[in-house]
């Protein structure tokens, strides 16, 4: 009954949650710009029109184009069952599922490149190509990255890592943490297409990476696309913040009010990030496509050094 109600908890969260980061990031966006913007509940209002629309697909589509929002949607709900949103709930652990979030994550992004090649569109094959390419150069840093919070908490499991820094054993201004912290950072940026990775707030097909790969989709299928998209940046925005700013253990409550409380703390955290990540934004360019190597470059080096440090400062 437990992981019964944990599982209903996170799939609600993520569902409902995730659309709000997107609007926020736009919000802050178009203040930082004077201009009035949507709504911040604008997505919600978009998935909704969505959901009730017919999609249009091409004669040329095969199983994989109609299968691709489907298998996209689900990866993501089934990663963000691996990240807590709170540990008053206790999931069901096994090991090695850190590993397993980011291949889950990765499974979407392959179902995602090849719908963009199915039809044949040049914009949808160029999108996919550029996509694989920035994925196969951030997946080094993710996974330094997951394996040396591993080692700290000598647990591959989400849950333990979160326990671990709310136990008031470790320190955040260690070098190790802030080397991780900037290095899933930058991955953040580039796994969720932001910039400086990529804009998406434009439609020009030169320069688009995830618009481009979804540029054939309409209605439901649009929207399972778009939705799968905002939880899967959520689950990246929920790694960083209960990992590195802990809450858990400030609450004294218990019970019902304990997850209440923890719930509403997580949910400002999101919001305060999103509002970071937006400021962010707005300070910097979107980088040219031969200069993503670059940044690649720099994720991995941060985290290898993370890694380094683990065993110079020791254990």
């Amino acid at each position: 009954m437990a992981e019964l109600f944990y599982v209903l908890l996170q799939i609600g969260i993520f569902v409902l949650i995730s659309p709000l980061v997107s609007g926020v990031i736009k919000k802050v966006k178009a203040m930082t710009q004077k201009r009035k913007g949507a709504p911040v509940l604008q997505l919600y209002f978009d998935l909704t029109k969505l959901l009730k629309k017919q999609a249009v697909i091409s004669d040329k589509a095969s199983w994989i184009f109609k299968a691709s929002p489907y298998v996209v949607f689900s990866t993501a709900i089934a990663a963000s069952l691996l990240i807590p949103v709170t540990t008053f709930v206790v999931p069901g652990r096994f090991s090695g599922d850190i590993i397993m979030l980011v291949y889950l994550l990765a499974l979407g992004r392959f179902f995602m490149t090849l719908s963009g090649l199915d039809t044949g569109s040049t914009f949808g094959g160029m999108g996919s190509s550029r996509e694989v390419m920035i994925s196969s150069l951030m997946e080094p840093s993710i996974l330094v990255s997951v394996f040396t919070m591993g080692l700290i908490a000598k647990s591959t499991s989400v849950y333990d890592i979160m326990e671990m820094m709310q136990s008031g054993n470790v320190s955040l201004t260690h070098p190790v943490f802030i080397m991780i912290f900037l290095a899933l950072l930058i991955i953040t940026l580039a796994e969720t297409s932001r910039i400086p990775v990529d804009d998406p707030a434009t439609h020009l097909e030169l320069t688009m990476v995830h618009e481009a790969m979804i540029l054939e989709y309409s209605g439901r299928h649009l929207a399972l696309m778009e939705l799968g998209a905002s939880i899967k940046q959520l689950v990246f925005i929920t790694l960083i913040v209960n990992i590195f700013l802990p809450h858990d253990q400030l609450i004294t409550y218990t019970g019902a009010m304990g997850i209440i409380l923890s719930i509403a703390i997580y949910i400002l955290k999101v919001v305060g990030f999103s509002v970071l990540m937006a400021l962010a934004e707005v300070s910097t360019v979107k980088f040219r496509l031969f200069s993503v190597p670059n940044l690649a470059a720099l994720s991995f080096m941060l985290s290898f050094l993370g890694f380094l440090q683990y065993f110079v400062f020791g254990r």
